[in-house]
């Protein structure tokens, strides 16, 4: 039997918003750096999330953080938190 409160807490992830152009929906792009196998030099990798934002707060350039989320369409599995800085 599952105890309760063994649910794991949800992924966040800090990333910059890449385009806002559908309904109710942004593209994040979440940017990490991975060693070369070989060469040991670092190369930056960037990974493109679509999440949630209901009042459609956030537009393109915004840093956002995403939290995970129960899948809400095809490709939507996070959500908005918050708008950690805006574009001038």
């Amino acid at each position: 039997m599952k105890s309760e409160g063994t649910r794991r807490s949800r992924k966040e992830r800090v990333g910059l918003v890449v385009s806002d152009r559908m309904n109710k929906t942004i593209m994040v792009g979440i940017e990490r750096q991975v060693r070369h196998p070989m060469y040991g030099k670092f190369i930056k990798r960037t990974s493109k999330l679509m999440a949630h934002d209901e009042h459609e707060a956030a537009h393109r350039g915004d840093t956002v953080r995403i939290m995970e989320t129960r899948p809400l369409s095809k490709h939507k599995r996070w959500r908005l938190v918050e708008i950690i800085q805006r574009t001038k």
